[in-house]
């Protein structure tokens, strides 16, 4: 038995949920989903995946990426989600992003994102 034989859930701490909240759903679209019993919210994202946030005093504590999605159209989601007040990370080697804040490494395009809580998330073709 592997893992790779069982859904996974991306599971993000924030500081105050309400404030998660706000952003998840505002800045990032994301609705629907449900409460649940450690004070967060979980909500369902394409191909049965999922993303869990909850209440932490160690939100933002990680400096790597907790959060990926695969989009379509890197662009045109980058653009989506800057006029929403998102603001993307700028990064040198070796990630060399551009002004709006993509990455191409090979076959591979990302942009990455702070949360309120300082979580980094991403976006990304390949």
């Amino acid at each position: 038995m592997g893992l790779n034989d069982f859904p996974v859930t991306a599971s993000v701490a924030v500081s105050d949920i309400t404030r998660g909240r706000e952003f998840y759903e505002g800045k990032l679209g994301l609705s629907g989903g449900e409460d649940q019993p450690d004070g967060g919210h979980t909500y369902d994202c394409a191909g049965g995946s999922r993303i869990h946030i909850y209440p932490s005093d160690t939100a933002g504590s990680g400096r790597a990426t907790v959060a990926w999605w695969e989009v379509g159209d890197i662009e045109a989601t980058v653009d989506e989600l800057t006029a929403k007040g998102v603001a993307f990370e700028q990064y040198g080697e070796p990630f060399n992003t551009d002004a709006t804040g993509i990455a191409r490494l090979g076959d591979l395009a990302a942009a990455w994102f702070k949360d309120p809580d300082g979580n980094i998330l991403a976006i990304g073709t390949q």
